[in-house]
């Protein structure tokens, strides 16, 4: 096997990418799984987005959630915004680090954000200045970058094209999101070579579904090509509401218990993670896809 990373950073995106799929959640419950997310040692964590309350009424009270929250030493914690004015609200907050997306669909992009991914990539220079100009970091999240529920395959020239364009307009990382759960290992590893080639000191972070079972798959080939920062959502909470299909989002526990076994580090406790998962299943109120979570880990033994 290729020489692997001595350690993987995780993004926890549960609060964020995982409620927006479910029935509203108590802002109670919310505060209660970031807090508990934050004492697991899971080192970043994608708190809310500010959307229009029309669009994704379970990030309506986003503002109050980061207002109560416990903030952690040593965790990080970001918002997603879609537009200049979501980012406007997320920089008021207090947030300094602001993940901006856009689709290599269009449309996915349209019925996302209600526009064209040109006119979501026109925008990213006036959020960089402003993000940068108030001390905050802009990560590039380009969706549906392995495929797309509306038009299917998207090309891989399509998807560098936009990861570029956000670049050249000053985004200071980069992340590839398998919206759908579309991708599989040679794809990634297509993607993310090329991407390497063409941008070797970009900050790189993968965001897979397990949708159709790769999920762990794509993320051993990304461990393979080097790559050290994943998405995962707790209990596998999540999916996309503009996206048909697009449940399952990889599980924080399952990607855990396979690196640590592998020998690559997360600084995550495993147990503190699984007890935080239940909370979450009990939060949303029906079982959630980890495998871990109803297994237990692999060194778990009958009474």
């Amino acid at each position: 096997m290729s020489d692997l990373p001595e350690r993987i950073s995780l993004r926890e995106v549960g609060p964020r990418d995982g409620l927006q799929n479910e029935e509203p959640v108590a802002t109670d419950g919310k505060v209660a799984l970031i807090d508990s997310l934050s004492r697991t040692g899971v080192g970043r964590i994608e708190a809310v987005s500010y959307v229009h309350p029309r669009a994704i009424p379970q990030m309506a009270d986003a503002d109050e959630v980061w207002a109560r929250i416990e903030r952690a030493a040593g965790v990080r914690y970001s918002a997603l915004a879609p537009n200049l004015r979501g980012v406007q609200r997320a920089l008021d907050a207090g947030f300094d680090e602001i993940e901006v997306v856009v689709s290599a669909s269009d449309t996915h992009n349209r019925r996302n954000v209600n526009r064209s991914t040109e006119e979501s990539l026109d925008d990213i220079a006036q959020i960089v200045e402003l993000a940068h100009a108030r001390g905050a970091t802009v990560q590039a999240i380009v969706a549906t970058a392995w495929g797309c529920p509306y038009e299917g395959d998207v090309p891989l020239e399509r998807v560098l094209r936009v990861a570029g364009a956000a670049l050249a307009h000053g985004a200071d990382a980069l992340s590839y999101g398998d919206t759908t759960g579309m991708a599989t290992p040679t794809r990634v590893s297509e993607l993310v070579g090329e991407t390497r080639m063409r941008h070797p000191d970009v900050p790189l972070n993968l965001h897979f579904h397990n949708t159709r079972g790769t999920g762990l798959a794509n993320v051993l080939a990304a461990l393979q090509l080097g790559v050290a920062d994943f998405d995962a959502s707790v209990g596998g909470l999540g999916g996309c509401p503009y996206a048909p299909g697009a449940s399952g989002n990889v599980a924080t526990e399952e990607l855990v218990h396979m690196v640590e076994d592998m020998g690559v580090a997360t600084g995550v406790d495993l147990p503190a993670l699984l007890d935080t998962a239940a909370q979450a299943e009990r939060l949303v109120g029906h079982t959630l896809p980890s495998q871990v979570l109803r297994a237990g880990p692999r060194t778990r033994t009958a009474d």
